[in-house]
């Protein structure tokens, strides 16, 4: 079976590069960007903009190929790529939950971003707290290394 998608937009963020990127939005508080959404899709926003987040899902553009086993920004051991967020995997689609500032015609403008410039959206949902906020939550091997600082490298190039 083949899947195919087209984007509904096109992320235009500061980051022209992986190096030095923020790894999560988490860790790219207070940076702004835009989406810019396809003109014959706006009727789609009504309503959105009472929501304070949102979530993209996009294709990672800049990832090519993938491996089982990698090792994360945040760890030196070799983990399961669906135990990562690494961006080389078997369908390059990313996740991320962003503040909504404000939406003008076709553009979203967004903050805590962790998007290179060019990032092609796929879909953006909603966050809902009831929805999205499971509890007694687990985080595996990220227990002990989720507080450390980190920042894109080359690592998945």
């Amino acid at each position: 079976m083949k899947i195919e998608y087209e984007p509904i937009g096109v992320v235009r963020s500061p980051f022209s590069k992986r190096a030095g990127m923020p790894i999560q939005p988490s860790r790219g508080k207070g940076v702004q960007a835009t989406i810019e959404l396809r003109p014959k899709l706006v009727a789609g926003l009504a309503d959105l903009e009472g929501f304070s987040h949102i979530v993209l899902l996009y294709h990672f553009h800049h990832s090519s190929g993938y491996d089982l086993r990698v090792i994360p920004f945040l760890d030196t051991e070799k983990r399961g790529v669906f135990a990562t967020r690494a961006p080389r995997r078997p369908n390059p689609i990313g996740l991320s939950v962003v503040r909504l500032l404000r939406i003008e015609g076709s553009i979203l403008y967004i903050e805590d971003v962790d998007l290179l410039d060019g990032t092609p959206v796929l879909d953006i949902k909603p966050y809902v707290p009831d929805f999205d906020e499971p509890v007694d939550v687990r985080i595996g091997w990220l227990a002990a290394v989720h507080r450390r600082p980190a920042e894109s490298d080359d690592r998945f190039g």
